[in-house]
């Protein structure tokens, strides 16, 4: 098994900046490639970006590209969501997750989930 919590939401004004945490323990952290997900009310969870095993390879959502930056840190087990010039759009339950693949953005193959870190973002 791999646990994964996140940490770093919170309230911030619009063109604000938070940056969100992923821990990782249990298994080997750099076997999975990663990504964050996000939820909004009344919304289906959606795609924001995803990691490949190395951080490499990267893929962001278009409503998030030039404003998030995703990373990870190997040694810490970690992952990383830095967002900037955030809008009240983006308010929303985030989410990391882990994935037994190279890379995906698919919900379907990934195989862990962490519990979701709350972001509001005030106009």
């Amino acid at each position: 098994q791999l646990q994964l919590v996140e940490s770093g939401g919170g309230l911030v004004q619009a063109g604000g900046s938070l940056r969100l945490s992923c821990a990782a323990s249990g298994r080997t952290f750099s076997r999975y490639s990663l990504g964050w997900f996000r939820q909004a009310p009344g919304k289906e969870r959606e795609s924001v970006a995803a990691l490949s095993w190395f951080g490499s390879s990267t893929y962001y959502a278009d409503s998030v590209k030039g404003r998030f930056t995703v990373s990870r840190d190997n040694a810490k087990n970690t992952l990383y969501l830095q967002m900037n010039s955030l809008k009240p759009e983006d308010t929303a339950v985030y989410y990391c997750a882990a994935a037994s693949r190279v890379i995906t953005t698919l919900q379907a193959q990934f195989d862990y989930w962490g519990q979701g870190t709350q972001v509001t973002v005030s106009s």
